[in-house]
């Protein structure tokens, strides 16, 4: 895991030496391990490496082949990189890093190197003959990669904060990221929020050479494994007991690959289904007993220490509670700002943990991360289910559908009722239609009133859950179940969980791997009927396929889980810094005043506790734009 920039410009070296040095200063936080660059008359390449498979200096980066025809830049893992390696017979290895082979692929198999690929990355190879970059990015984006195309150059990063270190980037708003910030509180791929950079999508890749920019689609999660997952050989759903089987070795296969480290590795342990189930897959095949983390608490109403005790016995793992208080989180909470690369309306939970478990002495943590995702964790699965079983419902006149919605939401709080509003005026029961209000903060129809200039008034919204979803259209083929996993991947879990994930774990050079998003097991998951998977318990499928390593303790439980108490402190210990935030975002004319101000009072009165949320997204934009010298 580490941090990478280039640019390929042709210009003074000394101009390229002195922006991507301000590029991975940038970013020295992804890699204290070690840094280096690459600058010729075209290109310039930038690294900082967190050490974690083959620690020698001969891994380290730029890495350049034994002809010193091509040299990579990359973050991330390869996991199946000494499988790889055995095909590569023509090429004379170095060292025993999975960069190495990432390279020595590339040149063998040229883009059809990632079809070999598992694991999670983005890397960069230019090529000194032909004068040609090659770059890409996982299948599940679990990695980040973002661009600028300008004027016959093209910068890229790990991170927005380094591509605005280079100089080379003008720091303007981007209107439509705004809306969609607004809307869910992040910006979707390929926007950002800034009008220049762009994000390279999951499982694409972009060529660079001759001046032009080609980007390509290597691999769709809508659109793979419809014929069989590699992984599988062509499966059949028919018979339960083979698909319990299928998804505990895929499961297994999961785990066991991102056990590959040469550094200390543990694992996240809340005492949840998802991480009980990650640390007892790891105990099946590791050698040595696990390390595992747990959070606990003080307040009984937010600690599960008794749960992670509970899996932490059973699997004989090397437990270490953190014991950590709510103001820890509040007193975190300037750092955990100033790590946001991008703006976002959560991340400080993953922040801290990060924090605490970095200072334990772990540099790799296995995350229960995508568990809710891949088996129908959430409420909203059963939801969607449950409004796609009434077709009669949806041939009412929309006009009627919303005036009844709105006639049963009297007693709703102002942001439940919007929301059960804009589902039941939607075009139809269709994911694209639907799924977008389970995830807004803000709705259509409540930011059309509130941006200035007419750019979302009348109606002439935009919304880019609604684009993502409507461009998938094998997601159509998919079990109505599958189709939510989707729409959920693809929009929420990639634009803010891993997003999050990696902006704060790697504030502590923390690498978090994530066998939930192994995109073998992933592409198997997707097909399984809905029989199967409905959840008339919880993550029914996953708790079945490994019995009896999850005990019923931990799935019959009641979840307690931690909610930091903002409302109490929006009003108390944080409500100076909202005000001044508030004030500052609205000297900015983005929005009109009174929106923040009328959120604002109501809250503050007491009349929705509940629009905190609301509020804190404005807060923690007014922060990001200040500090990242962005103007709107």
């Amino acid at each position: 895991m580490c941090g990478i920039a280039g640019i390929v410009w042709q210009n003074n070296q000394e101009q390229k030496q002195a922006a991507i040095r301000r590029m991975t200063d940038a970013i020295a936080h992804r890699g204290p391990n070690a840094d280096g660059h690459f600058v010729n008359q075209r290109v310039a390449l930038g690294h900082r490496r967190l050490s974690i498979i083959d620690l020698s200096p001969e891994a380290n980066q730029p890495f350049w082949d034994s002809s010193d025809r091509y040299v990579i830049v990359f973050n991330g893992e390869v996991y199946n990189f000494q499988e790889i390696r055995k095909k590569l017979s023509n090429y004379t290895f170095r060292t025993k890093c999975d960069t190495e082979v990432i390279l020595a692929a590339y040149i063998q198999w040229g883009e059809k190197c990632l079809d070999h690929f598992a694991g999670m990355f983005a890397f960069a190879v230019w090529d000194t003959w032909d004068n040609k970059l090659f770059i890409a990015r996982d299948r599940l984006g679990i990695k980040p990669l973002y661009y600028v195309e300008k004027n016959g150059m093209l910068l890229f990063a790990s991170e927005i904060r380094a591509l605005l270190a280079s100089g080379l980037v003008e720091k303007k708003l981007n209107k439509k990221g705004l809306y969609n910030y607004l809307n869910y509180q992040t910006v979707h791929a390929p926007n950002t929020m800034v009008e220049e950079v762009k994000q390279l999508n999951p499982g694409e890749f972009a060529t660079l050479q001759h001046g032009v920019l080609t980007i390509k689609k290597y691999w769709e999660l809508a659109g793979n494994g419809q014929s069989g997952s590699p992984a599988v050989g062509g499966p059949s759903f028919d018979n339960y007991e083979e698909v319990k089987k299928n998804v505990r070795r895929l499961m297994l296969q999961a785990v066991e690959r991102r056990l590959i480290a040469d550094v200390p590795l543990g694992a996240f342990l809340s005492g949840g289904i998802d991480s009980s189930a990650i640390v007892a897959l790891m105990a099946e095949v590791s050698e040595r007993p696990v390390e595992t983390f747990s959070v606990v608490f003080e307040e009984k109403q937010f600690d599960e220490s008794e749960y992670s005790d509970l899996i932490a016995k059973l699997y004989k793992t090397n437990h270490h509670p953190l014991l950590l208080k709510p103001t820890d989180f509040l007193d975190a909470l300037p750092a955990a700002l100033k790590a946001m690369d991008a703006p976002s309306g959560d991340g400080v939970n993953t922040y801290v943990v990060s924090k605490v478990t970095k200072e334990a002495g772990i540099t790799v943590a296995l995350s229960g991360t995508g568990g809710d995702e891949l088996f129908a964790g959430y409420s909203l699965f059963t939801d969607y289910w449950k409004l796609n079983q009434h077709p009669y419902f949806w041939k009412i006149p929309r006009g009627v559908r919303t005036a009844g919605a709105s006639m049963a939401g009297l007693f709703l709080k102002s942001h439940q009722k919007a929301r059960v509003s804009e589902i039941a005026s939607a075009r139809s029961a269709a994911i694209e239609d639907v799924y977008p209000a389970f995830r807004k903060v803000l709705t259509s129809r409540e930011i059309g009133k509130m941006m200035l200039n007419g750019e979302a008034a009348n109606g002439k919204t935009y919304d880019a859950v609604y684009d993502l979803l409507k461009e998938q259209r094998a997601v159509k083929k998919l079990p109505l179940l599958s189709q939510l996993t989707v729409a959920d991947i693809s929009t929420y879990t990639q634009n803010v969980l891993l997003r999050d994930t990696d902006q704060m774990s790697m504030a502590h050079a923390l690498e978090v791997r994530v066998p939930f998003f192994d995109h073998d097991l992933v592409e198997y998951v997707v097909q399984i009927p809905d029989k199967w998977k409905y959840p008339t318990f919880a993550k029914k499928l996953l708790v079945e396929s490994l019995h009896p390593l999850i005990p019923d303790e931990i799935v019959f439980r009641q979840k307690k889980g931690f909610d930091l108490p903002w409302k109490v402190w929006i009003k108390q210990e944080l409500k100076s810094f909202c005000e001044q935030k508030l004030k500052r975002f609205n000297e900015r004319n983005l929005t009109p005043p009174s929106l923040t101000d009328q959120l604002w009072r109501d809250f503050t009165s007491g009349k929705n506790d509940n629009l905190w949320s609301r509020i804190w997204i404005f807060v923690v934009l007014e922060d990001w734009l200040d500090r990242m010298g962005v103007d709107g």
